[in-house]
């Protein structure tokens, strides 16, 4: 059996319960094989302790039969591969947000710096007949590091977030070089048919390569096959957590706290993609055109911190919490407040509490790549009594929950329209998109997705 070596911009313990979907998904097939995880430890080092650019110490330790090594990044490297080049550039143009990049041209060359110093790490750790998956945007060219070193492995990528259109793409500087580098991977994934087809337009009309066959693209003396892998949840493991205290807790103070209450849940981290400020006022013409839902519904709107040095951030939170508070005045009386809103992180154990107490699930990002917490709130559901989901069409999700009342954030009316559908929706109805629902997250879990990526990676001649 191949031992298999993951490969993410942070390192996680698959033993501990916080370590999140990642570490779920690939802890199994981690200690099958005996693996290697290798990464950033999260740590950043100033120059003061040692920490020059381009420079780091490994650290080896073991989590039961997994290894796991890490890399402290001195602060220039963080500042320039992961602040700079990965969330300052990557982050904001893959999400379509092509006005909030910031193309410095001092950090491509950091990306380039870190993503060499992983390869030169990384390549005396490997064996002849390793396995290497390597994660997200943070490290796209590392495989090409790692090729220049005369690594033959097979090497898999995984791209987490969505990938936008060919145009959009061409707007990063050296988008030529970066895009050059997905063919020194034998396989790449991507979380929806969309993501897909915007490759495949890329790669025909800027990279000029030839499809050979159906995904599988020849150019630069190599061949690449991508396909889509849309990722899943636990569904066990998320039912063993609705059963247990922190969420049962939860709930109970749920229904103490909004007694005959009809409660919306939005569970987000803080970012611009998630079109919170779109959300928020889509309820707002809720509560004006509906005002026999005063008094009735609340929604509780956890945004969670996210990297809130960023000057965007901090304008969406003040935008948030501006409109929030305006709703709440306008619209709130001594005994009802129409928004909770939450700024900080719920822990997770709660949070299936919070998603099975609410009528209404909100995803509505303007961009996602997949947004777990839709399938996450589907799948907390009571059967005989379930909510409903209202989830964007810009959610990579959309493509397998088409049961979901689907809508565009940016239209703020249609999407008042929906929730009020929603919570207006029969018991019937609600049980049938329900089932359906569930059956294709169950379906298509986080097993499914990394044994089917896997198998795709082994399939191919190394």
């Amino acid at each position: 059996m191949s031992r298999l070596v993951v490969v993410s911009n942070r390192v996680a313990d698959p033993r501990k319960a916080a370590a999140g979907g990642l570490a779920v998904a690939l802890g199994d097939a981690l200690a099958a094989s005996g693996g290697l995880w290798f990464g950033s430890s999260g740590k950043v080092v100033e120059r003061a302790d040692g920490g020059a650019p381009g420079e780091a110490k490994l650290h080896v330790q073991r989590a039961g039969e997994v290894t796991l090594a890490t890399l402290d990044l001195a602060r220039e490297d963080h500042d320039a591969y992961y602040r700079g080049y990965s969330n300052g550039v990557l982050w904001p143009v893959f999400h379509y947000r092509l006005d909030l990049a910031d193309f410095d041209a001092g950090y491509i060359e950091g990306y380039r710096r870190v993503n060499r110093m992983f390869a030169h790490k990384l390549m005396p750790m490997l064996q002849p007949d390793d396995v290497i998956w390597i994660h997200d945007y943070h490290l796209i060219p590392l495989a090409v590091e790692l090729r220049a070193m005369g690594c033959q492995q097979r090497i898999g990528f995984y791209l987490h977030i969505p990938l936008p259109p060919p145009l959009i793409l061409a707007a990063i500087p050296a988008h030529e070089w970066l895009m050059r580098s997905l063919f020194a991977y034998d396989l790449v994934g991507l979380q929806s048919q969309a993501d897909m087809n915007h490759l495949r337009r890329y790669l025909v009309t800027e990279a000029k390569a030839e499809q050979v066959a159906p995904n599988v693209f020849a150019a630069f003396n190599r061949q690449l096959r991508a396909d889509a892998f849309p990722i899943g949840i636990d569904v066990d493991d998320l039912l063993a957590m609705v059963d247990g205290k922190e969420a049962q807790e939860t709930m109970a103070t749920m229904r103490e706290q909004y007694p005959g209450q009809q409660l919306l849940i939005g569970v987000d981290r803080l970012d611009y993609s998630k079109g919170l400020p779109q959300r928020i006022r889509a309820f707002r013409k809720l509560l004006e055109r509906h005002p026999e839902s005063h008094g009735k519904a609340t929604l509780i709107q956890v945004a969670a911190p996210s990297r809130e040095e960023v000057d965007a951030y901090g304008d969406i939170r003040r935008e948030l919490e501006g409109l929030c508070g305006a709703i709440n005045g306008d619209f709130g009386d001594l005994d009802w407040m129409p928004i909770r809103y939450i700024h900080r992180t719920v822990a997770r154990k709660r949070v299936p509490g919070l998603l099975r107490a609410a009528r209404v699930g909100l995803v509505t990002p303007l961009r996602d790549g997949m947004n777990l917490v839709a399938k996450e709130y589907v799948a907390t559901q009571d059967p005989a009594d379930p909510g409903v989901l209202v989830l964007s069409r810009f959610a990579g999700a959309a493509e397998q929950l088409t049961d979901a009342l689907l809508v565009n954030p940016y239209d703020t009316q249609a999407t008042a329209d929906a929730i009020q559908q929603a919570l207006n929706m029969p018991l019937a109805e609600r049980r049938m998109r329900h089932e359906r629902l569930l059956a294709e997250v169950r379906a298509h879990d986080i097993h499914w997705w990394r044994q089917r990526f896997l198998d795709a990676l082994m399939e191919i001649d190394a």
